[in-house]
């Protein structure tokens, strides 16, 4: 399998540079706090397609991952007294790394099962957690929340290390996503998606492996996490353990089109927009939370394997019939043989 190409390496410098310009182009602090959360969201939906896309297993707590990097950059911010400007960005990595190693035990617990058991289990973790942030008042704060040291960064560019930041952790997840495609333990988790029980007959390490996309999902997820926590500033259960946060990213991951590396990312730059104006114009009534359900629907109806394998399948779908077409015109444009010729 072809690990890298040319026109793969020309997608990944633009996406590069489009992330580290953008910031710069608005001014206006509401477009760069879109942008902030619109990477936060597209690196949360790559993580979540790591386990929910490749391997196919139906995860909905994610966001317990999400609040377990939240609640760790406010403890090491407050509790360990880390300090504050960029000392706690250099937080995130071992936030990751832990959070990847501690959840091992929990993940070969949950992928003992399958498919709607699965995503029952996943989502009770992650009420769990919840459960517990609102109890260990002395670490977390209880339902009052737990303050972060604002960060002193200067007011007019207050959003871009936050926002880039962001997107060092999205670059570093579809790099991540990249590898797992382009190698054999991507093949292994799509043999794993396709028929488990047959993957492991023909010798696939199915358990190995569905704990590392696990572990490598919830790690990436929490690092997400910590950095919202320092840009937020005040974190509350409900806030940082929500099962919209999960279910959001996987409606971005659907749209885009699981499996695929650029999916997560295109759906979550239609769909936060669309969220944040749903919420500002119906949040006080939570109309937003129907409208939200209403567009998730939509997705599932309309394009159930996302924008672009719907696009790819058109495209394939145009050429092929273009060939055909090609074909005939040239079987009408010979000469017909006389029977001396055909002779």
């Amino acid at each position: 399998m072809t690990r890298f190409r040319p026109a793969g390496g020309i997608q990944a410098l633009a996406f590069v540079v489009v992330l580290a310009v953008l910031p710069l182009l608005f001014g206006q602090h509401w477009v760069v706090s879109l942008l902030v959360f619109t990477v936060m969201y597209a690196g949360l939906a790559g993580s979540w397609n790591l386990l929910g896309g490749y391997a196919g297993y139906p995860a909905l707590g994610h966001g317990a991952f999400f609040g377990i990097g939240a609640y760790a950059m406010t403890i090491g911010t407050t509790h360990l007294g880390v300090g504050g400007g960029y000392r706690p960005f250099l937080l995130v990595v071992p936030i990751a790394v832990g959070t990847a190693v501690v959840v091992l035990p929990i993940a070969r617990l949950l992928l003992r099962t399958r498919a709607v058991a699965f995503a029952v289990l996943s989502i009770t973790v992650m009420f769990m957690v919840q459960t517990l942030a609102y109890n260990i008042r002395g670490l977390t704060g209880g339902s009052q929340g737990i303050a972060v040291p604002l960060a002193p960064f200067a007011a007019d560019t207050f959003e871009r290390p936050f926002y880039y930041a962001m997107a060092v952790l999205l670059a570093v997840t579809v790099a991540v996503c990249w590898v797992v495609r382009t190698s054999k333990l991507g093949l292994a988790l799509n043999a794993v998606r396709d028929d488990e029980d047959r993957a492991r007959g023909l010798g696939v390490q199915t358990e190995l492996v569905k704990l590392v996309a696990f572990s490598v999902s919830a790690g990436l997820t929490a690092a997400f996490g910590a950095v919202w926590a320092y840009y937020i500033s005040y974190v509350f259960p409900g806030f940082a353990i929500d099962p919209l946060l999960s279910l959001g990213a996987i409606l971005m991951a659907f749209l885009g089109g699981r499996r695929t590396l650029w999916g997560p990312v295109i759906g979550a730059a239609l769909i936060v927009p669309a969220q944040q104006y749903f919420a500002y114009r119906y949040g006080a009534s939570h109309l937003y939370l129907v409208a939200y359900a209403a567009l998730f629907l939509l997705v599932i109806y309309l394009l159930p394997d996302g924008v672009i394998p719907s696009i790819v399948h058109r495209i394939t779908r145009l050429r092929s019939s273009h060939r055909a077409r090609a074909r005939k015109d040239q079987i009408l444009m010979e000469p017909a043989l006389t029977p001396g010729e055909r002779g």
